[in-house]
């Protein structure tokens, strides 16, 4: 599929779903569409220490949802958005497996960012039976791009 398939699909996603904002993508499905859409950028909302330590999506604008340090709500995370990202974006929200960028989709769209996208499964996905995570879903089990400082 092109990325506007995948878009349309996201946003059907999000219809069946009641979600507050245009869609939710699969890892894979919205891998591709940064790579196919002029204008969809990524959003990585996991904490610094997340970065750092499990591993980043290069190219990826990075704004904490979460502060690492105070366990609370980045304040000024609408802020940031807008300094580093276009409204008319299709912006794709990723965390470690699917929360904060739920979240963080929501505010933005309430922010006015219509084309609001969350990453289903995350980063890392869900827990496996033994309580690991990045072999249950996410980007990494996917194995798209990524790296590890």
């Amino acid at each position: 599929m092109n990325a506007d398939q995948l878009l349309d699909s996201a946003k059907q996603r999000a219809k069946n779903s009641g979600l507050p904002y245009a869609g939710a993508l699969t890892p894979e499905e919205a891998y591709a569409v940064l790579q196919q859409h002029p204008h969809a950028q990524l959003v990585d909302v996991r904490t610094r220490a997340e970065w750092a330590w499990v591993g980043r999506v290069s190219d990826a604008v990075e704004i904490e949802m979460m502060s690492f340090s105070t366990g609370r709500p980045n304040p000024q995370f609408v802020e940031e958005l807008q300094q580093k990202v276009k409204k008319d974006s299709v912006v794709l929200f990723l965390c470690r497996s699917g929360a904060r960028s739920h979240n963080a989709a929501t505010l933005a769209t309430q922010a006015g960012y219509a084309e609001s996208y969350n990453i289903l499964e995350g980063f890392e996905g869900d827990c496996d039976e033994k309580g690991h995570r990045n072999t249950v879903g996410g980007w990494r089990a996917a194995g798209l791009p990524w790296s590890q400082s």
